[in-house]
């Protein structure tokens, strides 16, 4: 049995063979964008109407050939396996070969860099929301394990570390970082000293205006105000510079060199995060104390040593201990953050800075989260 079918433009496809057994499909003239759509709605109306057990696609009269030609073959392969048909080509040229060899499979169904206008409905998106936001959480938290399985290598091998790169990023998140994290403690300190005044004025109890300001920054304002400041500056420059890498397949260059990129990028980021933001923090307690001091003797008649003084009774080693524990924590969650979104970085500019926001947003909620985890923890182990 034979049958000619033509679908313009300047191609034609001839079956032979019999219904339910072999079928032959041999195509001619040329195979390319133009008469893409044709094609493949004539392979799929045929293959509906043959059904055949074997089809053997013969090429042999094809004139041309493009990669749009080329994608409709290989649809027509993955339609024909999809109906449990056995497939072969016949007379495939060497550049017909070559063309399809370059197609990614796998890249094509892969979503677009920039996705087009959403027009779901709002319980859809909220659901979407929902989903991304559960898969992120999978995903932070699968990063956070390779980075203390990380963590554990170095403290066993602390030869493997590249010490020099821990140096420069301390250098970068610490030292660079003094001057901004002094002053806006330093003004902390003095705003909050002097709204307290305001209400302990009235009922002459100046001179606990050292204590609260010491109690409340030491405890709780410090390391958090000391995070925010740290995941604005530096957890961001790490989501961009790996970020970059990424776009410039410098992170893949890696990888096929043999290296981890957990182990050789993001490690000493957080080393130095982890030693730097504890600093910091000390640094931004000192100051905002020392912005309580200004008011104290300017606005409330305070000697400077009463002032210390009273700082020092109110404050004991175990206030001052669990807030490095928690500058410390804070570092880690910063600058695994920064690293992880920097890692997920796929696309161009654009994406960079995606990725550069969403890793400051990102620290910001799990910095809050995380402290309100441990004022809880605080409370009822009685620190």
């Amino acid at each position: 049995m034979k049958r000619r079918a033509v679908t313009p433009p300047h191609h034609s496809l001839e079956i032979a063979g019999e219904k339910g057994k072999e079928v032959i499909f041999s195509l001619a003239g040329r195979i390319a964008l133009e008469n893409r759509r044709a094609l493949d709605s004539e392979f799929k109306e045929r293959l509906q109407e043959m059904a055949p057990a074997k089809l053997v696609v013969d090429l042999a009269q094809v004139e041309y050939l493009d990669s749009a030609g080329a994608l409709a073959l290989l649809n027509l392969k993955e339609e024909a396996h999809s109906r449990s048909i056995t497939f072969q080509f016949a007379n495939l040229p060497e550049t017909a070969r070559g063309i399809m060899e370059l197609l990614d499979r796998d890249d094509l169904a892969t979503p677009p860099l920039i996705a087009g206008r959403d027009e779901t409905s709002l319980v859809e998106q909220l659901g979407e929301g929902a989903r991304r936001f559960f898969a992120d959480m999978v995903q932070v938290t699968t990063f956070l394990g390779e980075l203390l399985r990380a963590l554990a290598q170095a403290f066993l091998h602390p030869w493997s570390v590249r010490w020099d790169d821990v140096a420069s990023y301390m250098k970068r998140a610490g030292m660079d970082g003094l001057p901004i994290v002094s002053l806006i403690s330093f003004l902390l300190g003095l705003i909050l000293a002097f709204m307290s005044s305001l209400q302990l004025k009235q009922f002459g109890a100046n001179v606990y205006v050292a204590p609260l300001l010491a109690i409340a920054v030491v405890k709780e304002l410090g390391p958090i105000m000391t995070a925010i400041l740290v995941a604005g500056r530096s957890g961001s420059a790490f989501a961009a510079e790996i970020g970059t890498m990424k776009v410039n397949e410098e992170v893949d260059a890696l990888i096929t060199m043999g290296f981890d990129p957990i182990h050789f990028l993001a490690l000493p980021k957080v080393l130095a995060a982890m030693v730097v933001v504890p600093l910091l923090t000390v640094y931004a307690d000192l100051f905002a104390i020392g912005g309580g001091l200004v008011v104290g003797v300017l606005g409330l008649d305070l000697t400077a040593y009463t002032y210390l003084q009273d700082t020092q009774a109110s404050l004991t080693i175990m206030d001052i201990i669990p807030s490095l524990i928690k500058a410390g924590v804070f570092a880690l969650l910063i600058a695994g953050i920064g690293c992880q979104r920097g890692f997920q970085v796929r696309g161009g500019a654009e994406a960079v800075g995606t990725a550069t926001t969403s890793a400051v947003v990102a620290a910001l909620f799990l910095i809050i989260v995380t402290d309100s985890a441990f004022a809880l923890a605080f409370h009822y182990l009685g620190i």
